[in-house]
């Protein structure tokens, strides 16, 4: 017997984990330009320290710290499924 899925939850932390991945590759890119070289893509578009320059970092930020902490439940999760399909 199968239990009904609440799939609304699922869909929303899929979105909120896709954005926070795409913030994050951005985030890692624009640290590649600034170490190899010295140029800084989001200050460049959007002003030095500007309001929208420092929402950006702090978006990639919280986008780290969200994944930090959310690889780990998906982990546990992907080995759940492994486990349900094997048995």
């Amino acid at each position: 017997m199968t239990t009904p899925v609440d799939r609304s939850s699922n869909t929303a932390a899929s979105t909120i984990g896709w954005i926070a991945f795409t913030l994050l590759v951005i985030g890692g890119l624009n640290w590649g330009l600034v170490g190899l070289f010295d140029f800084d893509l989001v200050a460049a578009l959007f002003g030095e320290m500007s309001a929208i320059t420092r929402a950006i970092y702090a978006l990639v930020c919280l986008s780290a710290i969200y994944c930090a902490f959310a690889m780990p439940a998906l982990r546990r999760r992907s080995l759940a499924g492994d486990m349900r399909r094997i048995a």
